[in-house]
């Protein structure tokens, strides 16, 4: 790996690699470490992400998101041991995070003006959307733990990269990025049934703290941040950074929002702003 400083800082790579490897996860290994000049050395996991396996041959799904919950629940159980040591994923980084949709996406990109009622309204849903991260168990919490980043391998499967940013997070947060993932969609049912499996592993005290139906309802809500965000991370791509391919992402990712219209009702004015104003857009862009 080629990570030049000060574009990149390997030190969080190298500490997280180390983590994952004492909870015997299959993650790549540092061999060598040159962090002043920003080299590494690392195990190979080849180069079929699950995206690709998923895209190739869908039938493959139950094995692999078998696999993914698995390791899931290994990283946030051992996590455990870890998690104090990671940034905390606070309300400040949460609302920065959201603020990516406002800006980027409904202001850079379609030019989206909120008027002082919007505003109220959007401030209430980003006050309804970080209370319910926040009021989850904290465990250990990759980040990004989607079909781009899990490896499809023969042995421990899956592989897991680009763990560097992990934080101290929301329960269902990484679930959520799993199973409502930006780059491929699954049926809703299937999506909750997966949902419901992972819930039947965690341990008894998550299960005693959080019952099926509050899990559910932090699961949905953890997707509106996780897929705001993402939707606002697209557009940045396309603007700041030059990367218009994501753009495509988006009504996929946003569709995970209004999915949600008729269980709950809190969200109406983000529904609304998604299906009036954001969506058509990409309508008369293609």
């Amino acid at each position: 790996m080629d990570a030049p400083p000060p574009a990149e800082n390997c030190i969080p790579f190298v500490r997280i690699a180390g983590f994952l490897e004492a909870m015997h996860l299959n993650a790549p290994r540092v061999l060598e470490a040159d962090l002043e000049r920003g080299f590494l050395l690392l195990t190979d996991l080849g180069s079929t992400q699950y995206l690709k396996f998923l895209e190739s041959d869908p039938d493959s799904a139950g094995v692999l998101y078998d696999d993914a919950i698995d390791a899931l629940h290994t990283l946030q159980q051992r996590g455990d041991a870890y998690q104090s040591l990671l940034p905390p994923y606070d309300s400040e980084l949460l609302e920065f995070e959201l603020s990516l949709f406002h800006d980027w996406l409904c202001g850079t990109h379609i030019g989206i003006r909120f008027s002082a009622d919007d505003e109220m309204a959007w401030r209430k849903t980003c006050s309804l959307l970080v209370g319910n991260a926040l009021d989850q168990p904290q465990v250990f919490t990759h980040r990004d733990y989607h079909s781009r980043n899990l490896m499809y391998v023969p042995h421990d499967n899956p592989g897991i990269l680009d763990f560097q940013d992990a934080v101290e997070g929301p329960l269902t947060y990484d679930l959520v990025s799993l199973l409502k993932d930006c780059y491929i969609r699954w049926p809703v049912d299937r999506v909750r049934t997966w949902a419901e499996q992972y819930y039947a592993g965690t341990s008894d005290m998550i299960r005693r703290q959080v019952d099926g139906d509050r899990f559910l309802r932090f699961f949905d809500l953890m997707g509106v941040q996780r897929h705001l965000k993402a939707a606002g991370i697209f557009a940045r791509l396309n603007h700041r950074d030059g990367k218009p391919g994501y753009l495509a992402d988006i009504p996929r990712t946003l569709a995970y929002v209004t999915d949600l219209e008729s269980r709950y009702d809190e969200l109406s004015f983000l529904v609304d702003l998604i299906r009036r104003q954001v969506l058509p857009s990409f309508e008369t862009e293609k």
